[in-house]
């Protein structure tokens, strides 16, 4: 039984973190995209696939769905579009790092969005984890006269509102299907995206081979594939892991940047890095792992002292 559920839990981790190195490399494959489309005719295509893809893999939940699944699916959906709208274009005038970065921030910013709605006030470790996020972002966007890229800013704004997006999908979601909601979030975002690609921004027409696997790892792999992987991991691990694995998601987004955009890391840049990869990690997981690794080591300390009283009388 026990081996059955390692199993479980081992498999689930593997999944979260497949899905966390999946979106990791997902910026450099947005940034490069933007060479041959414009950012909502991506984000057309890549919601358009993504969603016909849960719909034909979930079709037997589809009859559940109704009246209250469209408008909450609503909701959630234009909040979804906003924040990759504001990331995609932001992405266009920063570094696939930085852009991985500045988004994460939507980790530190969940606790204090989430305050009104539950009455639960943010602990100790959500104040240092949004102290330490607050230096990390100065670090890594502020320029010398304290102004800040457009690119920067936007994927700031987009952090935030990915943050709101959190909440509202932990007030929304309550006993329904996941996965239904996440196919109206996706043909919501894909409808708001098809409106305003066509109405401001030109159709692509020089496709490339590369572009084209581009498209299709973003809608097929870091949309549909990404999602289903994290719906899995997390149903099998637990909360203080999982946050840790998919924590990585922006390590993993300026690994890429850094081998394959050449995207250069100063000393500055790096130590904002860390700073709000430490706030990430304090914010999501307060810091249990580290409890519990010095409860494990005050269980084997107490053993050896008492096997150490114990020999010599056997002696």
């Amino acid at each position: 039984m026990n081996n059955h559920y390692h199993n479980h839990n081992l498999s689930a981790k593997i999944a979260l973190f497949v899905a966390t190195l999946i979106w990791g490399s997902s910026f450099l494959v947005v940034k490069n995209s933007m060479n041959v489309m414009q950012p909502h005719m991506l984000l057309a295509f890549r919601f358009t696939i993504g969603g016909l893809i849960l719909c034909v893999v979930f079709h037997n939940r589809l009859k559940n769905l109704n009246k209250e699944y469209f408008i909450k699916g609503g909701i959630l959906g234009t909040l979804l579009f906003v924040a990759y709208s504001l990331q995609t274009i932001g992405i266009t005038d920063t570094t696939p790092g930085k852009n991985a970065f500045l988004t994460a921030i939507y980790c530190v910013l969940v606790p204090f969005f989430f305050w009104p709605v539950d009455k639960k006030r943010p602990d100790k470790y959500n104040l240092i984890a949004a102290f330490i996020s607050i230096a990390g972002i100065g670090l890594v966007s502020l320029n010398g006269d304290l102004s800040i890229r457009m690119g920067d800013g936007l994927t700031l704004i987009s952090g935030v509102v990915y943050a709101v997006h959190m909440v509202a999908v932990a007030k929304f979601s309550g006993n329904r299907d996941p996965i239904l909601l996440t196919i109206l979030q996706f043909g919501y975002a894909a409808i708001y995206s098809w409106i305003i690609g066509l109405l401001f921004e030109d159709i692509p027409t020089n496709w490339t081979t590369e572009s084209l696997i581009g498209m299709l790892y973003l809608a097929v792999f870091a949309t549909a594939i990404a999602l289903l992987l994290q719906n899995v991991g997390q149903k099998y691990t637990h909360p203080a892991p999982a946050a840790i694995i998919m924590s990585l998601e922006s390590v993993f987004g300026a690994l890429f940047s850094v081998i394959f955009y050449h995207e250069i890391i100063s000393m500055r840049l790096f130590i904002g890095f860390c700073f709000i990869f430490v706030a990430v990690i304090i914010s999501e997981t307060k810091m249990s792992f580290l409890f519990k690794l010095k409860k494990n080591v005050i269980i084997v300390s107490e053993v050896v002292r008492v096997d150490e009283l114990i020999t010599p009388e056997e002696n």
